[in-house]
């Protein structure tokens, strides 16, 4: 696994960010869709790519996913699926994710992941120090690091 310091992949997925958001919007006008992930988090390292945050009604998560798979993404397997989260991947070489989050549910973590790193530089440091330590690493074995520390950071007051 390789990854990416901030000047090197942030100005490029602020960018594509920018136009998925429109893109989504238009399917989805009522939609909350916010940038996630390292990618929207200042003086973060990353492996470059863009996660994207898609709030919808519980009640329409289902066909919101449906609809967003029309931009050229399709459901990502091997990852927790419930009827309040949906992972989609790009199918593109756009190097995208959506998360499709039921509004109000716990998978807003995300956002407050994100929110607690932009307002805690230390944490941010500590995050870009696990990264660096599992460059090389398999994809599985860096995940498990990654979820460790957001667990971590989820639990802090």
């Amino acid at each position: 696994m390789k990854f990416y310091s901030a000047e090197q992949y942030q100005a490029s997925c602020e960018e594509l960010f920018l136009r998925y958001e429109r893109e989504i919007l238009k399917l989805l006008p009522s939609a909350r869709v916010e940038h996630v992930g390292a990618s929207s988090i200042p003086s973060a390292i990353s492996k470059g790519d863009l996660d994207i945050f898609v709030g919808v009604d519980a009640l329409e998560l289902e066909c919101a996913a449906q609809l967003l798979t029309t931009l050229g993404f399709q459901e990502k397997v091997d990852t927790l699926r419930t009827t309040e989260l949906c992972m989609l991947e790009s199918t593109s070489t756009d190097d995208v994710a959506f998360k499709v989050v039921a509004n109000g549910s716990e998978f807003e973590c995300f956002l407050m992941f994100r929110d607690k790193l932009r307002a805690n530089t230390s944490l941010v440091l500590k995050y870009n120090d696990l990264k660096m330590s599992c460059e090389g690493w398999s994809q599985d074995e860096y995940r498990q690091m990654k979820f460790a520390f957001v667990e971590h950071v989820l639990a802090l007051a």
